[in-house]
């Protein structure tokens, strides 16, 4: 039985939690403290990334492909990407409150991320990359486009290197929280 429905998923997405899938199949909901942001004034972004971008390599689409980037994410050795939670994400996708930015080459979908987007607060989800700095290029777009949208919450759950490379920090869960308040009220939209 899917225990992910969306209006639970939005109910804990706007209190702070997201669910991640154990090797089991078992789900875990999950609330960090300390939490990891990217503060959208100060995201970095690489020169190398620069000039990739301004080459125009990658395609970068909106919500074109939101399924197909959420199986590629999940397609590595360990995941939290269950059936359960693609099922999920792809109903909320349908509802208007998921989202995908992905990186196409010559009509190929070779990289992307996804998340949910909820007032003025984007929570990014995961990301996946089949050619040089593809999902970097569709990060790039996504800081954009929520910056034109008036956005101010990037929340990336957790820091990796990966994330802090971006200009990703950490935060305490109150402080998460607080800005979560007030981002979620926002009358933001994502397209």
């Amino acid at each position: 039985m899917n225990i992910l429905t969306p209006e639970l998923l939005i109910m804990a997405y706007q209190q702070g939690y997201f669910p991640m899938a154990e090797p089991d199949g078992e789900m875990y909901w999950h609330s960090p403290d300390p939490r990891a942001i990217i503060p959208l004034d100060h995201v970095h972004i690489s020169r190398s990334l620069r000039k990739t971008v301004a080459k125009g390599i990658y395609e970068t689409r909106i919500d074109t492909a939101f399924q197909e980037v959420v199986i590629n994410c999940a397609e590595r050795e360990e995941t939290w990407i269950s059936d359960e939670i693609i099922d999920a994400y792809t109903r909320l996708h349908e509802l208007g409150f998921a989202h995908s930015v992905e990186a196409w080459y010559e009509d190929r979908l070779v990289g992307g991320l996804y998340g949910v987007s909820l007032g003025g607060a984007f929570f990014g989800e995961s990301m996946f990359a089949q050619m040089s700095d593809s999902s970097k290029v569709a990060f790039v777009h996504l800081v954009e486009h929520l910056r034109h949208q008036g956005f101010i919450l990037l929340d990336s759950q957790y820091l990796n290197a990966h994330i802090a490379s971006f200009g990703g920090i950490e935060i305490p869960r109150n402080e998460y929280l607080s800005r979560l308040a007030v981002a979620t009220r926002l009358p933001c939209t994502f397209i």
